[in-house]
């Protein structure tokens, strides 16, 4: 048989026993028609593309976390019992109401006696961070999609060494395709001073041995179990402001100090075993704030849930929502279901607005949100762009009740493919400051108007089309 003859054949069969795969694991019936198609008529491009980017589910992490002998397990179970007494009443039903499902998606309840303060933009963020690992006495838990070897990056290392050296316990977590050009000597000079340092090992195990799609995408840090840092910002000058090409970084943390600390440790955790295979020794006793009583949801997610909490929270939000829901995302490529309960709630007369970039920072993002502005126009959907600048913040507001900030982009990677980490809050001076913070946005922004697409040349319209086919790889 000649040689050409054996590779086509052997492709076909790998594209035939790949369509299975999809067809039986793939989240969406869209995404699974579309991989069989192209796995069984193209296999000598599809098959490897596949393999490298096709699978939605990360396997291994729910097995080492719900084993029955894994130590993370027993880790979580007693961390819950602990938070038991700060468990937040179910007595305010509208509250409720917006994060019931979520409560049951994160696995862990609303905690209440917790401080809670909204962190604009870089300065005030890493300026609180760096403030907090400079009062660790004990651990430092710090993990970021992107860190960076530059001013900031080396900023945030002199803090860690500093602690270091002191006899605190320093755990860093990065995400290997996130921070990719991290230098070995950043990594090893906080070795040196005894810090614990390891990449999130995404393609830990055999069957993940060629994925390179999923992403740890979380931004977190804990001091001593007592205070949690959690938001959009990575580690890197751009998220200062410092970039020429974006200028101006517009970007959302949450600074938290309470009961609720301890729900973010348990996600921080449950990465770190996954990465290491161990458990670290830590704080697990809740402690209070002294002077705030805040409930405050936190809701881990990822290609491991057995659901898709990303997105059944932002959809469950959506539809808890009656007269007002604001979102502002960096990258907005959201599913049909989502696309729905957004036209839903506009047509019962929510106030639905979505804030997103007016500079493009990927331009097939960029170019699929006309798109999704031209089908939702007629239902009342307004999309404002912002101007000043670069808008990464992810934060959502739902009516007077509650609000979020998070990690989690309005699009499928999100949504299907990160692992992100998301605080839904509960308290009405959060929401107001939150809603003076969009009001502020929104007043540096510009409403898109009905049209707008229309006005495009031919090639924009249709790059618009073919980056909307794009969006469930986006």
């Amino acid at each position: 048989m000649p040689i050409l003859t054996a590779v086509v054949i052997v492709a076909h069969i790998l594209g035939f026993v790949s369509s299975i795969d999809a067809v039986w694991n793939t989240r969406t019936s869209q995404g699974a028609i579309a991989w069989a198609v192209v796995l069984n008529t193209l296999p000598y491009v599809a098959v490897p593309a596949y393999w490298v980017f096709g699978r939605s589910r990360f396997q291994g992490y729910v097995t080492a976390r719900q084993g029955e002998d894994s130590e993370i397990r027993h880790v979580a179970t007693n961390a819950r019992e602990l938070v038991e007494s700060y468990v937040a009443s179910e007595s305010e039903t509208r509250y409720v109401e917006a994060t019931r499902a979520a409560v049951e998606l994160a696995k862990m309840p609303v905690l209440r006696g917790n401080e809670v303060e909204l962190l604009i933009d870089g300065e005030a963020t890493f300026g609180s961070i760096l403030d907090g690992i400079d009062r660790a006495q004990d651990y430092i838990l710090f993990q970021f999609f992107i860190v960076k070897h530059d001013d900031l990056g080396t900023r945030i290392k002199e803090h860690l060494l500093a602690r270091a050296r002191e006899g605190v316990r320093v755990y860093f977590l990065y995400d290997e395709v996130g921070s990719h050009d991290l230098s070995k000597e950043y990594k090893e000079e906080l070795r040196a001073a005894g810090a614990e340092v390891r990449d999130f090992h995404t393609q830990k195990g055999w069957t993940n041995r060629f994925q390179l799609n999923f992403r740890n995408h979380r931004k977190i840090v804990v001091v001593d179990g007592r205070e949690t840092w959690i938001g959009g910002h990575n580690v890197g000058d751009e998220y200062m402001g410092r970039d020429p090409k974006f200028g101006n970084w517009r970007d959302t943390h949450v600074r938290m100090r309470g009961p609720v600390a301890l729900a973010a440790q348990l996600t921080f955790v449950e990465d770190w075993y996954w990465a290491t295979g161990q458990v670290p020794d830590l704080n697990w006793t809740p402690d209070p704030s002294p002077t705030g009583d805040v409930r405050v949801l936190i809701t881990p997610s990822g290609p491991a849930d057995e659901l898709e909490t990303a997105a059944l929270m932002f959809i469950h939000a959506i539809n808890s929502a009656r007269e007002r829901l604001w979102i502002a995302s960096p990258y907005f490529v959201p599913d049909d279901g989502v696309m729905s309960a957004l036209k839903l709630a506009a047509l019962r007369g929510v106030d639905v607005r979505i804030l997103i970039p007016d500079m493009p920072d990927h331009l097939a993002v960029y170019l699929a949100a006309f798109s999704y502005f031209d089908e939702v126009e007629q239902t009342g959907v307004q999309f404002y762009r912002y101007l000043d600048g670069f808008l990464h913040q992810k934060a959502m507001l739902v009516d007077d009740v509650a609000a979020s900030v998070g990690t989690a982009n309005f699009d499928n990677r999100s949504f299907r493919l990160n692992f992100e980490i998301t605080a839904t809050i509960g308290d009405s001076a959060f929401v107001s400051e939150v809603e003076q913070m969009f009001e502020a946005d929104f007043a540096r922004s510009r409403i898109m108007e009905p049209g707008e697409l229309d006005e495009k040349t031919f090639w924009f319209k249709l790059g618009v089309k073919l980056a909307r086919l794009t969006s469930p790889i986006q």
